[in-house]
């Protein structure tokens, strides 16, 4: 009896979605769904306990803006991702800026950044400042601003990182450190400013 045809990979479903094939949208979802389910999961532990735009909804947004990317010449499976990253990082963005825009002198939008800028003296700060302050290093390095966007808002592996940038780990790890030491200074500046201000 022959041995039924293996699942295809994201890959392939990727390229027969391109090609238009009915169906391979779904059967994509289907392979992607707990990955993408879990990166959203890692971001969602991070954000404030009353956030109203939950993970699975943060998904399902993330995966039809994917589908939709007619312009994109895919990849691999590690470039979906790399793009779902930028996609997840605009839609958090933008719900932040929301939902600080109806609020009215109360408490901004807080994510623990922790991972990504280690030893700081208060690590609460707003989504919209970090997202503020990656755009200000992407004009000096567009890398290290993309490293930590897949690192932060994609949760990707430094092995993910460097297979969606194509190169080596050790300069992921390099410029990763890099990074979070320039987030650092310009974060911990920007809350001194802040103090000072409200003072």
């Amino acid at each position: 009896m022959p041995e039924s045809d293996p699942k295809p990979s994201v890959t392939q479903l990727l390229f027969e979605m391109q090609r238009g094939r009915t169906g391979a949208a779904d059967e994509l979802l289907s392979l992607v769904y707990q990955e993408l389910r879990r990166i959203a999961g890692g971001y969602m532990r991070r954000e404030r306990p009353n956030h109203t735009l939950q993970a699975t909804a943060l998904v399902h947004e993330v995966y039809m803006q994917l589908v939709d990317q007619t312009r994109v010449d895919w990849k691999n499976r590690a470039h979906f991702f790399g793009v779902a990253a930028q996609l997840m990082r605009r839609i958090l963005v933008e719900h932040a800026r929301a939902h600080n825009a109806q609020k009215r002198g109360g408490a901004v939008s807080k994510i623990s950044l922790e991972e990504v800028v280690s030893h700081l003296p208060q690590k609460e700060l707003t989504l919209v400042a970090l997202d503020d302050a990656l755009h200000e290093l992407e004009l000096l390095d567009a890398r290290q601003s993309r490293i930590v966007e897949l690192r932060f808002f994609g949760g990707l592996t430094t092995e993910e990182t460097s297979e969606v940038m194509g190169i080596s780990t050790a300069t992921i790890e390099r410029e990763w450190r890099s990074a979070r030491a320039w987030l650092h200074s310009q974060l911990t500046n920007l809350r001194a400013r802040q103090t000072i201000s409200s003072s």
